[in-house]
């Protein structure tokens, strides 16, 4: 078999297995055999770039990083619904159009709390797919719509044109784990899973959208060339046909079936696997959609029943606070367990301590609980006139639980944060970190190895790392004998790193990779930034007051004293790394756009100061030179019209050349 034919079996069976996966929940082919394939065709493809087509598994991970969505003029329109509330208001809906129809069915579908796209294809090949943006004009996510497997990229049918429409949707229990891993990183929580849609789809950087495992339901035929159907539902079976997973449906008749389906499925909610915010009523037959026409903002034919949200009391048990791996306190309300919008609720974020303070909840309090957006459980009011006698105010602790370490509060004032270098919780972030490329570059050391050390005992702060022997990483799981042979000599390797990157790696609040090479640069060494004043910190260009505040609690913290004093015992270098390629681009500012070939950004930055230049991320009157890469946008426009000189990528490695 030539290798094109190869090619298009590879892709025929991969496609044919992720619809079998991803649409029809039944696979056909186990974990092991699809990565052997795709394997298969990824060195393929790239022996024959050539030959990589649109429709290939391959293209589903994500491109390069745009610098903006272009805009996309919707053919058809993509209408808003009419809302109602009320079972009477459906009735009223439906006697409306029994008035202009003769004996009308109606289409009852759940309403995916989603993100509504179109999607285009053109001979049965998918071209392009936008956001509905207004109705009218949408924005151009094509790249992002490609990582959601269950998008089929061609069709059986080769029609001129098609287009459907379709809800982007992050799936519970992906939306469950993204916030815990959120929680654990202290950063702030999707209130409900359309936000965390919404936030993937609209990424500039496919690569992160791709990671958020997205999926959609198909629930409207917008345009089909060459195509006819009398009805919804014939439109429905037929984009299923073509590969979609499309909305579940029931064609009913009259108010009082309607209704009831309504309830039906607000009762079971719990049991699809997208949040739902309400129920879609539409008129099937497509000549009647015609009778009854639209208004200039929705159709006539159809209404989304909106469910109210349910709301019930509890009782306060405890408030307990939980340490994420940034540090950060996050209280939690246990509560009398209470049946709520589909599940049994005991417990509910309090957020901090000013929410906390603004609704004065205290251990004892009848509270009044609901789900945002119908999953995450919060606290809407206090009864306080059912709070018992006795109770007293609560606050946050003033020392970490876990550990027992100093807590700040965040400059902006809303989160409290523990201080501690070696605070238990949030050991897997800092060797996680400490690890990282940026940082001490150990290589073969990433997050699950980490998780292993961690469990079994072998670390407890970063400096532990280079006390472990080739005996103990041997017997991880998935390493091996020569697998801890090599990390043990990549942990050795990095004790050279120097004070700038071990300044970066020991993640102190708001000293990154910048900041930790112009500290390095200004002590030289770490026992001459620990005698630093916070007066003599702030004399540092671009180390303000309250970095320099962050530097000095650090460093004063019997933790951050312990983790540095082992550091020094394990023979880590604590001074500043002289390196340098001269002072060649002294004074000049470079803006990197587009995608390079040759280096990464981090890499072609680093490069510009090394040799005393500044890399900007935004193009001014000051910028001395713009690197475009392929696909530059707005940065490369702005410079043409500042009159900024542009290079190109090879003319910027002549540069680096002398």
């Amino acid at each position: 078999m030539d290798y094109k034919s190869e090619m298009k079996t590879l892709r025929e069976q991969l496609n044919q297995a992720g619809y079998r996966y991803y649409v029809l929940d039944d696979p056909t082919m186990d974990d092991y055999e699809y990565d052997r394939l795709l394997r298969r065709l990824e060195e393929l493809e790239a022996a024959h770039p050539e030959e990589i087509t649109p429709d290939s598994p391959t293209q589903r991970v994500g491109g390069a990083a745009l610098e903006s969505f272009a805009q996309v003029e919707h053919p058809v329109p993509l209408e808003s619904l009419q809302d109602v509330f009320s079972p009477d208001e459906v009735e009223e809906f439906a006697r409306r159009m029994e008035e202009a129809l003769a004996a009308p069915a109606y289409s009852v579908e759940p309403k995916v709390d989603g993100l509504s796209v179109a999607l285009e294809y053109r001979d049965g090949v998918f071209i392009r797919g936008a956001t509905r943006g207004d109705g009218r004009v949408g924005e151009d996510v094509t790249e992002n719509l490609r990582t959601i497997k269950s998008i089929p990229m061609t069709l059986p049918d080769r029609l001129p044109r098609l287009i459907v429409r379709g809800e982007v949707f992050m799936p519970k229990n992906v939306f469950h784990k993204l916030n815990r891993r959120r929680e654990e990183n202290g950063e702030a929580l999707f209130a409900n899973p359309r936000n965390a849609a919404a936030g993937s789809l609209r990424q500039l950087d496919p690569k992160i959208c791709a990671r958020r495992l997205l999926d959609i339901r198909v629930f409207n035929l917008q345009l089909a060339e060459g195509k006819s159907f009398s009805s919804h539902g014939e439109t429905l079976d037929y984009m299923e046909s073509q590969g979609f997973q499309t909305i579940p449906r029931k064609i009913l008749s009259g108010a009082a079936e309607v209704n009831a389906e309504i309830v039906r499925l607000g009762e079971s909610r719990e049991e699809l696997p997208f949040d739902m915010d309400g129920a879609v009523v539409k008129v099937n037959a497509l000549a009647d959609r015609g009778v009854v026409g639209s208004t200039a903002k929705c159709p006539r034919w159809a209404i989304a029943y909106k469910y109210p949200p349910e709301r019930k009391p509890s009782r306060v048990l405890d408030i307990v606070v939980q340490v994420g791996r940034t540090g950060v306190l996050t209280p939690k309300v246990v509560v009398e367990p209470v049946r709520l919008a589909g599940t049994t609720v005991t417990n509910a974020t309090l957020h901090n301590q000013d929410f906390i303070d603004e609704k004065d909840i205290r251990i004892g309090d009848t509270v009044v609980l609901q789900k945002a957006g119908e999953i995450i459980p919060e606290v809407v009011e206090v009864l306080k006139e059912l709070r018992p006698e006795g109770t007293t105010p609560y606050h946050l602790p003033d020392v970490c639980p876990v550990c027992g370490a100093a807590v700040v509060r965040d400059e902006d004032g809303a989160a409290l944060r523990c201080t501690g270098a070696e605070c238990p919780a949030q050991l897997h972030r800092n060797l996680t970190h400490f690890a990282s490329r940026d940082a001490m570059d150990i290589d073969g050391m990433g997050p699950a190895v980490m998780r292993q050390l961690i469990d079994r005992g072998l670390v407890r702060t970063p400096a532990d790392l280079y006390f472990l022997t080739e005996e103990e990483l041997a017997d991880l799981e998935r390493m091996g004998k020569k697998s801890a042979r090599n990390a043990v000599a990549a942990i050795a390797a990095s004790k050279e790193r120097g004070l700038e990157r071990l300044l970066y790696a020991l993640g102190i609040r708001q000293v990154g990779q910048k900041a930790g090479k112009i500290l390095a640069a200004r002590f030289g060494s770490f026992d001459a930034l620990a005698l630093a004043t916070e007066e003599e910190l702030t004399d540092i260009d671009d180390v303000g007051g309250i970095t320099a505040a962050y530097i000095r609690e650090w460093l004063e913290s019997p933790q951050s004293r312990h983790l540095i004093s082992r550091l020094k015992e394990a023979g880590v270098s604590m001074e500043a790394a002289r390196q340098s390629a001269g002072e060649q681009f002294k004074g000049m500012t470079f803006v990197l756009t587009g995608a390079l070939e040759r280096f990464t950004r981090d890499e072609a930055a680093a490069l510009i100061e090394a040799r005393g230049g500044k890399a900007s991320g935004s193009v001014s009157k000051k910028t001395t030179y713009v690197v475009a890469g392929e696909n530059a946008g707005s940065k490369l426009r702005k410079a043409n019209e500042l009159g900024v000189p542009v290079l190109t990528e090879d003319e910027f490695a002549n540069m680096l050349e002398g």
